[in-house]
């Protein structure tokens, strides 16, 4: 989401600065050209003339109003729904607000499920709600892995000054090929 507001917000940048340049351009050359019967770059007494021929009855006036309005709304939620989610961290003080990004979160916690014993390699993603891991067993490993894993996962979290505990979701698999 982020990628699109970051392509989005200079192509609606470009085409706003655009049209100021056309309105100006517009507007001195009217100024200059006293009979400006016709416009320099954008034929705006055509536009004028046919708009205003048009009422809020004509068939394309209301379906045109209904995708500005449904344009709109989707810029507006994905402005919405790409900001930071940032995971919590209790305060030191009332006026302090302190937090951290998931993926130092995943990173915190992928060098401590890698450093344990038995854990050939792993993938961590976090979230402020569930922190999911992902590790890979040697053949020799056993099933008590994936209980020592999340214990370490859990001593971790309970170690860091998080507001809220995430979720804890851990898989293992076996690793094939030799050591």
């Amino acid at each position: 989401m982020r990628v699109l507001l970051r392509v989005l917000a200079p192509l609606l940048g470009l085409a706003l600065a655009a049209v100021g340049v056309l309105t100006v351009i517009e507007v001195v050359a009217a100024w200059v050209r006293t009979p400006a019967t016709t416009g320099l770059l954008v034929p705006w007494p055509d536009w004028r003339a046919s708009l205003e021929a048009l009422t809020w009855a004509d068939a394309p006036v209301p379906a045109i109003a209904i995708g500005v309005a449904v344009l709109g709304l989707i810029l507006l939620l994905i402005g919405l729904l790409a900001r930071r989610h940032d995971i919590a961290l209790t305060s030191p003080a009332p006026e302090v607000a302190v937090t951290t990004s998931p993926r130092v979160l995943a990173r915190l916690v992928g060098r401590r499920v890698r450093a344990a014993d038995g854990v050939a390699a792993a993938s961590v993603t976090a979230t402020a709600r569930k922190v999911s891991v992902g590790a890979q067993a040697w053949t020799d490993a056993g099933s008590e892995l994936r209980s020592s894993v999340s214990s370490t996962v859990d001593t971790l979290l309970d170690e860091l000054p998080l507001a809220r505990r995430p979720r804890v979701a851990v898989t293992v698999q076996e690793r094939k090929g030799p050591r």
